[in-house]
């Protein structure tokens, strides 16, 4: 890594709002720059040639792998699903209400006690702690869900890949393959996006040589919230408040008069549009000919129009996937949680890379309080 010289430091009153523009540091993982690309690879080809698995290989290991390397990784994956009874019996206590976004954080720092590599550091230690948590957590949730509603869990099939496996742990019937592809894709798009709000979370944990899953925990938590992966929870609910295509644009243009933040649209990295919206937007439009209505997708053909017109601004990633799970059969509480699914590969890529040439990420805070002032005693304080 290369260190900034002292002499072309930054001004030490510089200040720049939520760190934008601020080159934080340096990655080989993904760039944005010409369209979004994990390790020199474009999305859009790994979309049309490859699965998440090798995706998230490529994350992990720094390349796409050859037939035995994803053999190899995907018995590992099918070795790994498979949840302590401890975790399980704790998802079986908690209440029916509980956040799934909550017990997802939870089952991280729950399955860190149990890893057979907890205190092995090395690189080869965090890549093999993250394979497991890539097999893990899709069970937590799948596991987590059904007995939220008093179901009978579903084994897992070492035969399946990540998606469908996860479908069938969540359904008990073997999935659509259109279903199975769709939801790949959103999961390779979901995979890794630079230095976000969740990956920074991650990196910054992973800065002060703390472990990969407590990393991951404050990922989760921080994926959370709703300007960052809660957002795509949202997309449904503001579709239906538009009513459907005869209202959304009357409505639309009245909610910008209100100046109300439309969630799925505009992004801090993005300014031109995301090029992960127009890819998954036509799996959404595929899934709700599937199933037999399209009202949401003209409704949000009217929406995209208007903004774009009137605000310059265009869909992110979470405007087609709140449509496409939702076209899916997917519960909306499932919606973050599966960018969770995806996103572990990315955030263990960061936690690896961080640790390779690290330094503690210790930014300073501009002062805005009182000046010195003499603290008088109890007595004299009126």
């Amino acid at each position: 890594m290369v260190e900034t010289p002292k002499s072309a430091s930054l001004p030490s009153e510089f200040y720049s709002p939520g760190l934008e523009g601020v080159i934080a540091g340096e990655t080989a993982i993904s760039t944005i720059a010409g369209g979004l690309s994990y390790r020199g690879y474009p999305v859009g080809e790994l979309v049309e040639h490859t699965s998440f698995d090798e995706v998230a290989y490529l994350l992990l290991y720094g390349d796409l792998p050859t037939a035995a390397e994803l053999r190899a990784y995907r018995e590992r994956q099918s070795a790994a699903r498979n949840l302590p009874g401890p975790l399980r019996q704790l998802f079986a206590q908690l209440p029916g209400n509980a956040s799934p976004m909550d017990t997802l954080r939870t089952a991280v720092s729950v399955l860190a006690s149990f890893d057979p590599n907890i205190h092995d550091d090395s690189r080869q230690g965090k890549i093999l702690k993250a394979e497991r948590l890539l097999a893990q957590l899709p069970c937590a949730v799948a596991d987590q869900y059904r007995l939220a509603r008093r179901l009978q869990v579903v084994p897992p099939r070492g035969d399946l890949a990540h998606a469908e496996n996860f479908l069938y742990m969540l359904t008990g019937t073997l999935p659509d393959p259109f279903v199975v592809r769709a939801l790949d894709v959103s999961f390779i798009l979901y995979a890794e996006h630079e230095f976000n709000a969740s990956t920074f979370t991650a990196r910054v944990i992973a800065s002060t040589e703390s472990d990969l899953h407590s990393a991951i925990t404050g990922a989760v938590g921080a994926l959370k919230g709703r300007l960052h992966g809660g957002a795509n929870e949202q997309v449904m609910d503001l579709l239906r408040a538009a009513g459907g295509p005869d209202t959304a644009e009357a409505w639309i243009k009245q909610a910008l008069a209100r100046k109300e933040k439309i969630m799925g649209f505009g992004h801090r990295v993005y300014k031109t549009g995301d090029v992960r919206a127009g890819i998954l937007s036509q799996f959404a439009r595929q899934a709700a000919e599937r199933a037999g209505d399209l009202r949401w997708e003209e409704t949000a053909a009217i929406i995209e129009k208007v903004m774009a017109e009137q605000k310059n601004l265009f869909p992110n990633l979470d405007w087609p996937a709140g449509r496409l799970y939702h076209a899916l059969g997917l519960e909306v509480s499932l919606y973050t949680p599966l960018f969770v699914l995806a996103r572990v590969a990315g955030w263990s890529a960061h936690v690896i890379e961080q640790a390779e040439h690290n330094r503690i990420i210790r930014p300073r805070g501009r002062y805005i309080g009182p000046e010195i002032r003499k603290v008088r005693p109890l007595a004299e304080r009126g």
